[in-house]
């Protein structure tokens, strides 16, 4: 017999052996097996519990925000844990194509419930910037934006206007045509200072008539106002025997802001990016015995437009939350109330301490102990200091809130800085 075959005969003894005594134990303890499988099937269900809440541990859900998307003529109504628009639109496999606008912007930050997206998608654009034409996608609301999309290059200056188009079939594009006036570029020395100017005067009278360049006797003008103006044109204005300094200062840049109704309030969007413009103020200093006593401003000279930056601000406050402003809380406090009620009772009224799930109908009564309605007032009579249907109406339980976190903590923020830190108020 080999080693193997020695080694195998004796494993088989040996386990014929326990299981020999395992059967002489059992039949002089006939107790020991139901003891033994309910230990056995105890320690199982321990640990299965012990790792069911070790999972449920790992997998605790973060808060969620409700997003609401309007694309492509259809809305979409979607609970998100992504933090960008950008995320949350990747997430979804909405594609964004070539001229594509998104509101808020892909990098705006989901930071509320009924956070509202819009797309617009592009459409064919023919752009016409001179005898030159080109095309593009866009799904911009403004010239200058469109032209910003197709990396056209212009100037504050520029004259940039939309119009429907008359003939698909001619231009291509579907909705719209941009046309590009261009303005002149024009070199001026004023009083000794080199200085860039665009126009769309004809003559070097109609550049200074449309630029505010007031020329006093004495003053030199070449060439003549007359002159009419071609790209690069070189002006001179000089004056003999003052001392003249020219300052150039910015000039702040405007902004016009579009109240939208379909995006969320807080949220906002850039429709049209916006630059300063610089203007150059010629002073007159007055001298005596070759020394300054006075300095006079002689005129003011736009050298560079400004451009308006539109910015459209989001209005909608859908549902209850549109309650805040009926209960009179400031706007600055939105997102705190918002936060605080949304983990509170979910923007709940008729919510008692206790209940999960959806929104549960009135009962017709309310507890008459632990907390309710949209801020869990403990007890929930409390409310009624606020109204008599408190008990059921958003607007007298905010009303109450408000007085609450106003009395107890100073201010919504500051309301809201203690709930981060003890999860209750």
């Amino acid at each position: 017999m080999t080693k193997n075959s020695l080694r195998a005969l004796k494993t088989d003894l040996s386990q014929r052996a326990r299981r020999q005594r395992f059967f002489q134990f059992v039949h002089k303890h006939p107790l020991a097996v139901p003891v033994i499988t309910f230990f056995a099937l105890s320690v199982i269900t321990a640990g299965g519990y012990s790792a069911q809440r070790l999972i449920h541990k790992q997998a605790a859900p973060l808060d969620a925000r409700i997003v609401i998307i309007s694309h492509d003529r259809q809305k979409q109504v979607v609970p998100s844990r992504e933090r960008t628009v950008g995320g949350l639109l990747k997430k979804l496999d909405i594609t964004l194509n070539e001229g594509d606008v998104v509101e808020p912007a892909v990098t705006a930050t989901i930071n509320q419930d009924d956070f509202r997206v819009n797309i617009y998608r592009a459409v064919p654009v023919q752009i016409r910037d001179g005898s030159k034409v080109s095309y593009t996608f866009s799904a911009a609301t403004t010239a200058r934006s469109i032209a910003k999309q197709a990396n056209t290059a212009v100037y504050p200056e520029d004259i940039i206007a939309t119009q429907p188009v008359q003939d698909f079939t001619k231009t291509g594009a579907i909705g719209k045509e941009v046309t590009i006036d261009r303005s002149v570029a024009v070199n001026l020395n004023l009083y000794g200072t080199a200085v860039a100017l665009r126009t769309h005067a004809d003559t070097v009278g109609e550049l200074m008539k449309q630029k505010n360049i007031v020329v006093a006797k004495g003053d030199q003008v070449t060439p003549a106002p007359t002159t009419p103006l071609t790209p690069n044109t070189q002006v001179y204005i000089s004056r003999n025997g003052t001392k003249i300094e020219l300052v150039t200062e910015d000039i702040a840049m405007p902004v016009q802001t579009i109240s939208d109704p379909t995006l969320a309030y807080g949220t906002s969007a850039i429709r049209q990016a916006g630059s300063p413009g610089k203007q150059i103020i010629t002073y007159q200093y007055t001298l005596r015995n070759d020394k300054v006593v006075g300095r006079t401003v002689i005129q003011t000279v736009v050298t560079q437009q400004p451009v308006t930056q539109i910015v459209v601000s989001g209005s909608s406050l859908s549902g209850i939350k549109g309650d805040m402003q009926l209960a009179g809380i400031a706007p600055g406090d939105y997102q705190y109330v918002d936060y605080i009620i949304s983990h509170e009772s979910g923007w709940c009224p008729t919510k008692a301490q206790g209940q999960y799930g959806g929104c549960p109908p009135y009962a017709g009564s309310v507890p008459s102990t632990g907390g309710y309605g949209l801020c869990q007032s403990t007890p929930g009579s409390k409310m009624a200091s606020a109204g008599a249907d408190w008990a059921t109406n958003p607007v007298t339980q905010l009303r109450w809130c408000s007085g609450y976190a106003m009395g107890r903590y100073g201010s919504w923020a500051a309301a809201y800085n203690y709930w981060l830190s003890h999860h209750n108020w």
